[in-house]
């Protein structure tokens, strides 16, 4: 490995945006945190204060020309991200771009080529694969702990009203997106094949006031399909759930059962005089994929300074975004997608 130190971009100074840099700053060997943009000026000015550095700014192409910027993490909503990658690519900085890649596939497609004009990594932030159980499991899976590969099952149940945007699918995709992108690609990821076919319905059953200003606004979803290798996938999301963040996955093959996921926050249970027993739930992603993220962000510089493919590619990305579109068109048709 290089022993070249790469400086870190951070676009975007959100929730999962400072994941990455609070693990940018001192966990991920070869790498460190260099500058920070967002268009929130109090935003960036309290990320650049809490990670030590001094370089700031309201508008990201401030470091597009900064030989110490070597890479950039983007956590922008996501109409942005196809400007946003487009412009750091061509400036010669690495990406590691959040999900949902990007509104639509054309997009993607344009991501992807500027990044192979510039010889520039583009990794996406599916950092499921980099979780230890998902890992685990994928690794049973393909050595044939529970046979062939009939059924996956996973669900993303998030706890938080939505925000404002969210409600208008013309900029959020919707919970597809939002929520389930991560699902979407835990589905070809443990199959290893791409979806086929697919049949979604969708629902508004906790945020009814929003209703007549978004009439295809869901709160709730369904997507069953098929697979190229034969195998059926069913996954279902939902937002304002309000009981806790709840992400699980199921793997039925011809000869076992895989499951992974937890809901339990911890190990600690509480068993009152009334007889009830209690545990505490997992509250947010934030908690139950923090190690995830770390091991993401490693692998994002690993890529860089080994000179390796990404852990999860443009590809990848695109296809998701695929399936999401698809999956919007068979809410609003009524009607199967064959892809």
């Amino acid at each position: 490995m290089s022993n070249r130190e790469l400086g870190i971009c951070l676009i975007g100074c959100g929730r999962a945006g400072m994941i990455h840099a609070r693990n940018f700053r001192n966990k991920v060997p070869g790498a460190r945190m260099e500058a920070v943009a967002d268009v929130q000026e109090s935003a960036a000015i309290a990320a650049a204060q809490e990670l030590g550095i001094t370089k700031w700014s309201t508008d990201y192409r401030t470091f597009l020309d900064d030989p110490k910027v070597d890479a950039v993490i983007v956590v922008s909503p996501t109409d942005l991200h196809c400007e946003i990658v487009t412009a750091c690519a061509r400036h010669g900085k690495h990406i590691l771009c959040e999900k949902p890649m990007a509104m639509n596939v054309q997009e993607c497609r344009d991501m992807i080529d500027v990044c192979d004009e510039n010889n520039v990594k583009l990794q996406i932030g599916f950092m499921r694969r980099h979780d230890e159980s998902f890992a685990e499991a994928k690794r049973l899976l393909d050595e044939g702990a529970i046979g062939d590969l009939v059924l996956i099952k996973s669900h993303t149940r998030g706890p938080s009203k939505p925000r404002p945007w969210m409600y208008d699918l013309a900029k959020s995709n919707g919970i597809l997106a939002e929520v389930n992108s991560h699902d979407i690609d835990a589905v070809r990821w443990f199959a290893g094949s791409d979806i086929t076919s697919l049949y979604a319905i969708g629902g508004n059953y906790r945020n009814p006031e929003v209703s007549g200003e978004y009439p295809d606004y869901y709160d709730n979803v369904v997507m069953t399909g098929q697979l190229a290798s034969g195998a059926q996938f069913q996954i279902d999301g939902s937002a304002y759930t309000q009981y806790g963040y709840d992400s699980h996955v199921e793997l039925v093959g011809t000869k076992g059962l895989l499951h992974v996921g937890r809901s339990r926050a911890n190990s600690v249970e509480v068993t009152t005089q009334d007889g009830r027993t209690t545990s505490a739930f997992v509250n947010s992603w934030m908690t139950l994929f923090l190690d995830a993220y770390l091991r993401e962000d490693i692998s994002f510089v690993q890529a860089i300074l080994e000179d390796k493919q990404p852990s999860v590619t443009g590809y990848d990305g695109l296809m998701a975004v695929a399936i999401v579109e698809a999956g919007n068109r068979s809410i609003l048709s009524g009607e199967v997608i064959k892809l």
